[in-house]
């Protein structure tokens, strides 16, 4: 599993994931996850777009620090998930607690209503 992410601007952190959000995908990105999603700015989006695999601890990691962001007064927002991954989230309900996005611009608008310029 790997992790990068960049500020799109002051307001706005990207974290792209890359790869199976399984145990030791979980794992092996948790701690740096947890960290970025912990500080400012705390409008998230998180591009899913290349997660091959979602498991529950993947769900629980996305859940906590989207709970973490909220009690910030932020927000954070998932993007282009793959089919299998986004029916997971679905079926589990993550969806209705974590607002999925097929586009980007979308998604950084959703995300710019909680911290105007």
């Amino acid at each position: 599993m790997r992790l990068e992410s960049e500020l799109l601007d002051d307001r706005i952190l990207k974290i792209v994931l890359d790869g199976r959000l399984d145990v030791e995908g979980t794992q092996a990105i948790d701690m740096q996850f947890t960290a970025l999603t912990a500080t400012k700015p705390a409008a998230i989006l998180v591009d899913m777009s290349e997660v091959s695999f979602l498991a529950s601890i993947g769900m629980r990691t996305l859940l906590s620090c989207a709970k973490a962001a909220s009690k910030r007064g932020g927000k954070m927002v998932l993007l282009n998930p793959r089919p299998m991954v986004k029916a997971v989230l679905d079926r589990s309900g993550v969806a209705t607690l974590i607002p999925i996005y097929d586009d980007p611009d979308a998604a950084t608008a959703a995300l710019r209503e909680i911290h105007p310029v």
